[in-house]
């Protein structure tokens, strides 16, 4: 298996959540109310799945191994772009969850915010991830050799090994916090 496969499927299951996002904010349109339960699920999804576990192998391990190599002008564009987007999926999921917690302390209003937040969540990730799939993963294979990939591969694989420590972690700190 190629490095580039374990982020390949990521994207899989990132697409499924925006599909399930799509989903509910039609009911939204609809109904004019949301789940606030629902964002926080889908926030934590974003956070730390889809930028800590995922764009997190990308920047800590991917990014850095290229960033080691001459990379084509076109292709150093291109994952500073990613590092960019990386960075306003971060800014959205924030703000995403601000007016969620608005929403939620019976601001009404706010429902305008999330609804526009949770659109450009939709928006913004199928374009990212077709950017890194289909133009991004191919053109970087080109400056490792198969050791570097299988050593990348490696690297991923202890990188998940360790989220699930540092989720929790993370959640029992914010619990003492209280």
């Amino acid at each position: 298996m190629q490095a580039r496969a374990p982020l390949m499927i990521e994207h899989r299951l990132i697409e499924r959540m925006i599909y399930v996002i799509d989903r509910k904010l039609k009911l939204v349109e609809l109904t004019k109310e949301i789940d606030s339960l629902f964002v926080d699920l889908a926030v934590d999804f974003i956070r730390t799945y889809a930028d800590r576990t995922h764009h997190g192998k990308e920047e800590d391990i991917l990014f850095r191994t290229l960033g080691n190599k001459n990379l084509s002008n076109i292709d150093r564009q291109v994952m500073n772009e990613l590092i960019e987007e990386h960075a306003l999926g971060r800014k959205i999921t924030k703000a995403l969850a601000d007016a969620n917690l608005q929403y939620r302390n019976d601001n009404d209003s706010a429902l305008a915010a999330v609804t526009a937040q949770l659109h450009t969540l939709i928006e913004f990730y199928p374009k990212h991830i077709e950017k890194e799939d289909k133009i991004f993963f191919p053109a970087s294979r080109a400056y490792m050799t198969d050791e570097e990939d299988q050593a990348m591969l490696a690297e991923f694989m202890d990188f998940d090994r360790k989220m699930i420590h540092e989720k929790y972690n993370a959640v029992v700190r914010s619990l003492e916090q209280e």
